[in-house]
């Protein structure tokens, strides 16, 4: 195994955590995967003891590393959830429990991994983190993440914005876009009208960001017909959420934007 002398920086681990799988992969400097991608199914209920414990399980079929990124499928701020949807579940499509709502919130995620791994982590919501790998740095950028749930990042110039829930905004029939355009969903409606669905959900997302290029991805943007999607709209590989860990780090390492120690936690 490399270490940092040989590849001239830090080694990462970079780990998404998703509503229905965990993945991991070791990334050089460069950002090229140095390990082979491994991936295991997401437990429920998912506490957060439950979550450290399956992550240090991940970590450990993985090489050596210095530091880690994390996507996380909810808000974060200054390292603290601030609102998770899919983790507050006893289990995909049940109704939140209030004792998992508890468990979580105001979770300070980011230093329970420093002390799990005894190496630097940053965390962030998972599409901020898929964007990190995907934008164009230029002018207003929205990244929408399509899986368990719905995920939305945005970024102008290159920076990345605080985060935002968009997708909990009301949509359609009284849905969330989170929970309308979600896998439950798409299960339960079928692909052709969960289609139309998260078209319907692009375009309210392009009203309310004005954004000047939209990337979709996450583990059912493949699922999207690419010709239908119309302009300044592109699809992006599901990996960007793991190769997004080495920009992270590049995008938040002087802003105190994700860490905990860079101020107060809300």
């Amino acid at each position: 195994m490399e270490d940092t002398t040989k590849t001239g920086g830090p080694l990462t681990l970079a780990i998404d955590v998703g509503g229905s799988g965990l993945k991991a992969t070791v990334l050089s400097p460069e950002g090229e995967m140095l390990s082979e991608r491994e991936r295991r199914e997401t437990p429920y209920p998912c506490t957060p003891d439950v979550l450290l414990d399956e992550l240090a399980a991940l970590a450990a079929t993985q090489p050596a590393y210095d530091r880690v990124s994390v996507g996380y499928p909810g808000a974060i701020r200054r390292g603290r959830v601030r609102d998770v949807t899919a983790f507050v579940r006893p289990a995909p499509g049940e109704d939140p429990d209030p004792e998992l709502i508890e468990l979580w919130a105001n979770y300070d995620l980011e230093s329970a991994l420093e002390q799990r791994f005894g190496k630097p982590v940053r965390v962030a919501n998972d599409a901020d983190v898929q964007g990190c790998a995907v934008i164009s740095g230029q002018g207003m950028e929205l990244v929408i993440t399509l899986g368990t749930g719905v995920g939305c990042a945005t970024f102008f110039d290159g920076a990345l914005l605080p985060h935002m829930e968009l997708s909990h905004g009301r949509f359609g029939e009284g849905l969330s876009i989170e929970v309308a355009c979600g896998d439950h969903e798409r299960h339960k409606v079928g692909k052709e009208k969960w289609r139309e669905r998260v078209l319907d959900a692009l375009d309210a997302f392009e009203m309310m960001v004005l954004p000047d290029h939209l990337y979709i991805g996450g583990g059912n943007a493949k699922r999207l017909d690419p010709d239908k999607l119309g302009p300044n709209r592109t699809i992006v590989p599901n990996v960007s959420g793991l190769l997004g860990g080495i920009a992270l780090w590049d995008r938040t390492e002087n802003t105190g934007a994700v860490s905990p120690h860079s101020g107060a936690a809300h």
